[in-house]
């Protein structure tokens, strides 16, 4: 029951700073890849709504690896004074802003390519000579996005490990989105074939498909960081199912020979949980100081992802609180 500052949070275990470092290394691949793939794209993207709609996309693709780099970074520091409960949370800010960012540009894209669907206007793709032969412009750029379909998809499914042993929304978020980058990449090529076989209209069908996926991709960053900052029950990442640690606390505390119910409220805090756990007592007169600081320590031991508990003696629970006292049959991390 001290009104402490948290603890300093221990060192990551072995696996989750493996993970991290991952994290950390694929983020900057992703933002080096990037620039380069926005750098050509720019260049050889021409009048096409598709290419100009998979250059912004690429464009904002780098804000959710950013955001990952820069949450994480800041996350790091101590708590403080004005900030006792440090800042974890930082990591949920960065992914607001993503996820804003990405509905923002994805909605001015999807107007753009829609005027121009609607209103008939048609892309010019033109010729450019090579050693005497003239060679359409499209093919160029056919060329260009079948090779980068595979970067995007290669980097989402390494990315997908380390999100998931740390359960971090901001990096889960950018797997995803990787693994998405591929159907735009697709799209894109469709809409300029498209316009080879003299459909002018496929190039800005491509464009809306790709500029849709953008706005999915901002909806899904945008509800997942809002629910960490409303402090929702937290969940499996990637599920809709509750997160195995406050039902492991419970059962913990259960577990004590002096505790008759418990049950607690789980704040989460980017990658790290908050517990305020409610316990009621069979003897209250016979609960000691001791007894509550030990079942502190014990609900911090726990779980790496727990970064400080509150143990509450009350004479019955408050409502709404989850009492699932049944012990999680993996609450492991997976190996990378």
């Amino acid at each position: 029951m001290s009104t402490a500052l948290p603890r300093s949070r221990p060192a990551l275990p072995e696996t989750q700073q493996r993970a991290v470092r991952r994290g950390t290394v694929l983020a900057w691949w992703t933002l080096g890849y990037l620039a380069v793939d926005t750098a050509i794209l720019f260049l050889i993207k021409g009048n096409s709504q598709a290419m100009q709609a998979a250059w912004v996309q690429d464009l904002m693709g780098m804000v959710p690896p950013l955001a990952f780099l820069i949450g994480m970074r800041v996350a790091r520091r101590r708590a403080t004074t004005d900030h006792p409960y440090g800042f974890a949370q930082s990591m949920d800010t960065a992914h607001l802003a993503a996820g804003g960012a990405l509905l923002g540009f994805g909605s001015f894209l999807f107007f753009e390519s829609s005027l121009t669907l609607v209103q008939g206007t048609r892309p010019d793709i033109g010729l450019f000579s090579f050693f005497g032969h003239d060679i359409w412009h499209g093919w160029i750029m056919i060329a260009f996005m079948f090779i980068t379909l595979f970067p995007p998809l290669l980097l989402g499914r390494l990315k997908m490990a380390p999100a998931k042993i740390l359960h971090n929304k901001a990096l889960y978020a950018d797997a995803q989105m990787n693994k998405a980058d591929w159907m735009a990449g697709l799209a894109t090529i469709v809409g300029i074939t498209g316009i080879g076989l003299g459909f002018w209209w496929a190039d800005a069908l491509a464009a809306i498909v790709i500029s849709l996926d953008i706005l999915q991709d901002g909806y899904r960053n945008l509800r997942s960081s809002l629910t960490s900052m409303v402090d929702a029950v937290p969940k499996s990442l990637g599920t809709s199912e509750p997160h195995p640690v406050p039902g492991l606390v419970n059962a913990r505390l259960a577990a004590l020979p002096w505790v008759r119910e418990v049950g607690n409220r789980t704040r989460e805090q980017g990658q790290y949980f908050h517990v305020d756990a409610f316990v009621v007592p069979h003897h209250t007169a016979e609960t000691t100081a001791d007894d509550l600081l030990m079942a502190r320590e014990l609900c911090r031991d726990l779980h790496w992802k727990i970064s400080d508990v509150s143990i509450i003696p009350v004479r019955e629970l408050p409502p709404l609180l989850r009492v699932d006292t049944a012990e999680p049959e993996d609450t492991a991390p997976p190996e990378l």
